[in-house]
C-alpha cells in the first residue's frame, strides 16, 4: 500500500512541479524578453497590449532540460505503480 502512495504521490509532484516552473518563468501572456540591443523596438504583437497570445513567444518552456525533474518524478511513480500491478 505504500508503495502505491509513494508512486501516486511521485506523479502528483512531478505535474506540480512542471506547472509551477512554467508559471514561475514570467507570465505566459507577456512576449518574450527580447535578446537584441535595447535600441530595437518591441515586437510587434496582433493587438495593442498585453494578449493572451503573443506572436513570437516559443513553447520553450515545454522543453526537456528545464522540465526533466518533473518528468523523473513522475517515470519514477509510474514505476513503482506497474511494479505493484506486475506483483
Amino acid at each position: 500500500m505504500a508503495v502505491v502512495l509513494i508512486g501516486a504521490l511521485l506523479i502528483v509532484a512531478g505535474v506540480v512541479y512542471m506547472a509551477g516552473a512554467a508559471l514561475w518563468r514570467g507570465r505566459l501572456s507577456d512576449p518574450a524578453p527580447a535578446r537584441a540591443a535595447p535600441d530595437c523596438s518591441t515586437p510587434n504583437l496582433a493587438t495593442p497590449g498585453p494578449t493572451l497570445e503573443p506572436r513570437r513567444r516559443g513553447l520553450g518552456f515545454l522543453g526537456l532540460s528545464q522540465n526533466w525533474p518533473g518528468l523523473l518524478m513522475m517515470a519514477v511513480g509510474f514505476i513503482l505503480l506497474l511494479s505493484v500491478v506486475v506483483l
